[in-house]
Parts: C-alpha cells; sequence; structure tokens
C-alpha cells in the first residue's frame, strides 16, 4: 500500500498538472507519459507497460479516475469512485514471496493488459489507505502555483504540499509576508 502512494501520485501529477512547483508544465500524453511513467516500475513491469498497446491513452485514463479519487470533495464520493474502479479493473487479492521478504498481498487487476492490472493494484492501495488513513490523506498541494496532488502517509496527517520544493516556496513565501507585515 505505502509504495503505491508515491507511483499513484506521480502518475496523476505527470498526465493531469499543468502549473507543478510554481511553473508551467505540460501534461504528459502517449508515450512520453509512458516513457516518464516506467522509469518509476521495476524492470519486468516497466518492460510490460512499453509494449501494451496504447498504453499512453490508459495510463492518461487511469490518471484521471485516480485524480477524481484524490480530490473528491465527500468521503461517501471517494468511495463510490475507489469502489467504481476495483469493480472496473477486477482487483484480485493474492499472495507474493518475493526475494528476501516475506509473503505479502497484491491486488492487480483481473483481465486487460499491465495497465489495468495497475489500475486494480493502485484502487486497492487507496481503499487500504482510506481504510488506514482515513479518507482526508488525499490532496491537491497548497502552494501558490501548483496543481500537483499528493497522499499523506504521515504519522499526524499533515502534509500539505507535494514536495520539498513546494514546501521550502510556501515557507519562503510565508517568511517574507511576515517580514513585511
Amino acid at each position: 500500500m505505502t509504495r503505491q502512494a508515491p507511483l499513484i501520485a506521480e502518475l496523476v501529477n505527470l498526465a493531469t498538472v499543468r502549473l507543478r512547483g510554481g511553473a508551467w508544465v505540460d501534461p504528459l500524453e502517449g508515450d512520453l507519459l509512458v516513457e516518464a511513467f516506467t522509469t518509476l516500475l521495476g524492470a519486468r513491469r516497466s518492460a510490460a507497460v512499453l509494449t501494451e498497446p496504447d498504453a499512453g491513452a490508459h495510463l492518461a485514463e487511469l490518471a484521471w479516475e485516480l485524480r477524481q479519487v484524490l480530490l473528491a470533495d465527500r468521503p461517501a464520493d471517494q468511495a463510490a469512485r475507489i469502489n467504481a474502479m476495483i469493480a472496473k479493473y477486477g482487483a484480485q487479492p493474492y499472495l507474493v514471496e518475493d526475494v528476501g521478504q516475506p509473503f505479502h498481498l497484491h491486488f492487480h487487476g483481473s483481465g486487460g493488459g499491465q495497465v489495468a492490472a495497475l489500475g486494480g493494484e493502485f484502487a486497492t492501495a487507496l481503499a487500504l489507505i482510506v481504510d488506514g488513513y482515513g479518507p482526508d490523506r488525499f490532496g491537491a498541494c497548497e502552494a501558490q502555483r501548483c496543481e500537483a496532488v499528493y497522499i499523506d502517509l504521515t504519522r499526524n496527517g499533515s502534509r500539505r504540499y507535494c514536495g520539498a520544493a513546494c514546501t521550502a516556496r510556501a515557507k519562503t513565501a510565508a517568511y517574507r509576508s511576515r517580514r513585511q507585515g
């Protein structure tokens, strides 16, 4: 679950954001999205996504679905969207024993290609985050000129920015504001 959170946020940010870290960016599409996102995956999974037909379009669709979950106004809407994704991607649990690790659960989607498998895995990860941390752990970066999303897995639920750069920009702006006022 916690391993998937950064992948989910990064996919959404790569494919859906126009303002990130105070700068204009072009959301990635097609092969550019596939190439950028697969650098975050393991070698085997990356290779599988790279060979999937229309992977860019499928990743973009998944990113928009995930963004709707992360920015849902009400917990009930969030839960409904997560449940719809679990059903759509056919998320099914199974036990895996990786080298050097004990058995643990994976939740790949059934049917479809590798992006559908990711959709099932990501939807289930979001469901487990809501179950374990609560529905208020997702959000949009509060820094000025940033539309990126984050998933907050901190102990006290205090995250408000997408990353260190936006945190630093916001703190600097607050400091300058205090000094002037």
